[in-house]
């Protein structure tokens, strides 16, 4: 019996409808195009191509995966990030949107030829793209996750230097900048997430205790003269304020994200700018 790219988005979408997920369609056309290798344009534009036996019951696996509100990015293996592919696991954060305002903050303001340290880096997403779009910097990598460095190695290449270390702890000099997308969800704040974050991505990567700012505190206690640029949270921006001075750190810009909420802060030591 032939089965139809149309009948197969159909069948997936009814059930990740069924199962409350609301992007039901979306989800449905991306996995059938991993499942094929094919763009999702392809598939509306083909809807009767016929669908081969192996091809179907791997889509319908991972339907039924995706169905128990597993995150489609641990199914496929990847999430796009500034056009780049970048492999994920259960072992790190997925990529999201938010973070590329931190990149592209990075890209601006960072000096040519800084050394450059990417804190609690999982996946590798921030450090691989400033490699790859600004090449002069010296960029290190550091994560205290063996996991997470493993798949950080799988994505950099070689394009930068991978570390094990709790924050700064594994080194004895100083850098020019740090970038970090730390945890930053207040443990309260952690039983309100959705299913797919709560209780399919890394906990160490969400958050860092009751506050949701202990990260960003060591971060700022073990910065020395760098200059500082941080993803925080909503509501998180008046605190991060009162840390940075505490800390000897001027704020020299907030940037918001897409929705207007304050996602990225620049920082740096009073006199080092």
């Amino acid at each position: 019996m032939t089965v139809t790219v149309a009948e197969l988005l159909a069948e997936g979408a009814d059930r990740f409808s069924a199962a409350g997920l609301d992007c039901a369609r979306q989800d449905a056309l991306r996995l059938l195009g991993a499942t094929l290798g094919a763009a999702g344009l392809s598939l509306y534009l083909d809807p009767r191509r016929s669908v081969d036996a192996e091809a179907i019951a791997r889509f319908r696996a991972w339907v039924d995966r995706r169905a128990t509100h597993e995150p489609l990015q641990h199914i496929v293996g990847f999430e796009e990030f500034r056009g780049l592919r970048i492999a994920v696991t259960s072992d790190v954060l997925i990529p999201r949107p938010e973070t590329e305002i931190l990149v592209e903050t990075a890209i601006g303001r960072i000096d040519r030829g800084a050394r450059v340290v990417d804190i609690g880096t999982g996946s590798g997403s921030i450090a691989v793209t400033l490699a790859l779009e600004r090449p002069d910097l010296r960029i290190t990598a550091t994560d205290a996750s063996v996991a997470a460095l493993a798949v950080a190695l799988r994505n950099a290449r070689g394009s930068v230097s991978l570390v094990a270390s709790d924050i700064l702890s594994a080194f004895v000099r100083d850098f020019d900048w740090i970038v970090s997308n730390p945890p930053y969800i207040s443990a309260a704040e952690m039983e309100t997430l959705a299913t797919e974050v709560r209780d399919h991505e890394p906990r160490s990567a969400l958050t860092p205790g009751p506050a949701g700012t202990e990260t960003i505190e060591r971060i700022l206690d073990q910065a020395g003269r760098a200059r500082v640029i941080l993803e925080i949270s909503f509501g998180q921006e008046n605190a991060i304020r009162d840390l940075a001075e505490a800390h000897h750190f001027a704020v020299e810009e907030v940037l918001p994200d897409l929705a207007g909420i304050p996602r990225v802060i620049v920082l740096s030591r009073h006199g080092w700018k």
